[in-house]
């Protein structure tokens, strides 16, 4: 799918030409100094220790356009937890570990699930929407960016582009979602092509005029796991 078709009612950047990665850079630098940036990254202990986040947090050393970063740690132990904390520690941003799976952070879902106020079950939802909660009490960022842990290919051109259309003031966007074209010798998108699309057809088919299906069917990648938005979208916006 690596063309240029555009489909409903949002915007696809494509990467056109040979982009200016420095200005791109010079001018995020300069834009989150107003709208702070915090990165989330929702993760288990395996994902921590594996090749990819290492490449991960070599790559972010240098992102001088991030505020904050908080690791939402999956189920692990407190010497796992310890573990992940220290090899974080390297980082030159403010670092924040939730431990999600920990005795203060149970206490507090307990205490949302008897007021009925559930955060659902354990996984990578309810993770980030407890990281987001974080970042959204502290007040230090404006803006949050969220991807995975397991991106083999990791380079900070991919932060940057994502983080890039919700922070800049000359433009209008609240959210922007990963977008990009795998194109090899295998058939990828399986989830994507067999099963999402066409359900979201079908419900659109069943329930006439509903503009978030519209709205879903939109998106060329609606599965991508990179997204970033204003704190204003992180706080309506239903996570899990």
């Amino acid at each position: 799918m690596a063309d240029f078709y555009h489909a409903g009612a949002i915007t696809t950047f494509h990467r056109l030409g040979r982009p200016k990665t420095e200005r791109l850079v010079a001018e995020l630098e300069l834009y989150s100094l107003a709208r702070p940036i915090a990165l989330v990254l929702p993760a288990l202990c395996t994902d921590v220790r594996s090749d990819a986040m290492k490449g991960i947090v070599e790559e972010l050393k240098g992102a001088r356009f991030l505020r904050e970063i908080v690791l939402a740690l999956g189920p692990a132990s407190d010497e796992e937890f310890r573990e992940v904390k220290e090899f974080m520690s390297t980082l030159p941003q403010d670092v924040t570990i939730i431990h999600t799976g920990g005795r203060r952070i149970s206490e507090l879902y307990r205490t949302l699930e008897e007021k009925g106020v559930s955060p659902g079950q354990d996984g990578k939802g309810r993770s980030a929407w407890t990281a987001y909660g974080y970042v959204i009490s502290s007040g230090r960022s404006s803006v949050i960016a969220l991807h995975d842990c397991d991106i083999q290919n990791y380079s900070i051109e991919l932060l940057e582009r994502l983080c890039y259309p919700v922070v800049s003031p000359t433009l209008d966007y609240v959210f922007c979602k990963g977008y990009y074209a795998r194109v090899t010798d295998r058939m990828h998108g399986r989830v994507t092509r067999l099963f999402l699309a066409p359900l979201v057809r079908a419900l659109q088919r069943m329930c006439k005029d509903r503009p978030f299906l519209d709205f879903l069917d939109s998106f060329r990648y609606p599965l991508a796991g990179e997204f970033s938005m204003t704190i204003d979208v992180a706080r309506i916006n239903r996570i899990p």
